[in-house]
């Protein structure tokens, strides 16, 4: 797909792996429509590129609520007059035991991590469909294509957009629309901090800033660069590719995953750091 000239809407576009996709379309000649919950950040980040010369437009939405997804798509057509990459990239994260987890934490990490994606899909696939052309990026991650422990919430909601994005792409086949999935591991962003923008009535307690240099030590991996994840991104969108893996060792944990499965063993969690 040539992207030179063309609009991606990305949501979750503040900061993190959003923010490096804004930038890496930015210079490959794109538009971009930056779409975030966070509304003081994203309209720094906006101001900081338009004055960079950028052509960005910045919209707040909360991906959980379909009105402002399908607003978000009005703003993006009357803007530019068509969208040709979506990034479903919104997302938050809640640890903690799954038969401990509240009702209302469930319908926050379920509402914008796989609602968020449903309806994203929903508002702008068929823009697609009709122009013949167009790309959409569903955010998954590691945790969509194998469980640890203490993230039922979250592995319910990733798995869901594997699945979303496994049954898109063969229903999308022969339209002209693409569709990639993005598992990432560990990516130098803010989602474990993800509660500064839970709903006030939840009441969780603001977070603390965490450390990658001590999530890289308990998990043994590497953090890597957004913009380095932007990038394997762009390329899948340029070659038409799904899959898009950042790892290695999510080939080994899925590897592992699917050979229990095979020989109808319980799961288990592979050891920390095994590549």
């Amino acid at each position: 797909m040539e992207l030179q000239g063309r609009v991606a809407v990305v949501t979750g576009a503040a900061s993190g792996i959003g923010l490096a996709l804004t930038e890496r379309f930015l210079t490959e000649g794109m538009s971009v429509v930056m779409a975030d919950i966070e509304a003081e950040v994203l309209h720094a980040q906006s101001a900081r590129l338009l004055a960079d010369g950028a052509a960005v437009t910045a919209v707040v939405c909360d991906v959980s609520d379909a009105d402002q997804v399908a607003a978000l798509r009005d703003t993006a057509v009357s803007a530019h007059g068509a969208v040709h990459v979506l990034c479903n990239n919104a997302g938050v994260a809640s640890g903690g035991a799954t038969w401990r987890t509240k009702p209302a934490i469930w319908d926050w990490v379920v509402g914008v991590d796989l609602l968020g994606v449903a309806y994203g899909v929903h508002a702008f696939t068929p823009l697609m469909v009709e122009q013949g052309e167009g790309h959409i990026v569903n955010t998954a991650s590691e945790a969509g294509l194998c469980a640890t422990p203490m993230l039922g919430a979250y592995h319910a909601a990733k798995y869901g957009v594997v699945g979303l994005s496994e049954a898109l792409v063969m229903e999308l086949a022969g339209t002209g629309v693409g569709v990639s999935c993005l598992c990432p591991e560990l990516v130098r962003t803010m989602i474990f901090e993800s509660t500064r923008n839970a709903p006030a009535h939840l009441g969780l307690r603001k977070p603390e800033a965490v450390s990658m240099e001590m999530l890289e030590s308990v998990m043994k991996t590497t953090a890597l660069d957004p913009a380095l994840v932007a990038g394997n991104v762009t390329d899948a969108i340029v070659e038409g590719r799904f899959w898009v893996l950042t790892h290695q060792s999510t080939r080994t944990r899925v590897a592992h995953r699917n050979d229990r499965l095979e020989q109808e063993i319980t799961p288990e969690m592979l050891p920390m750091g095994v590549k």
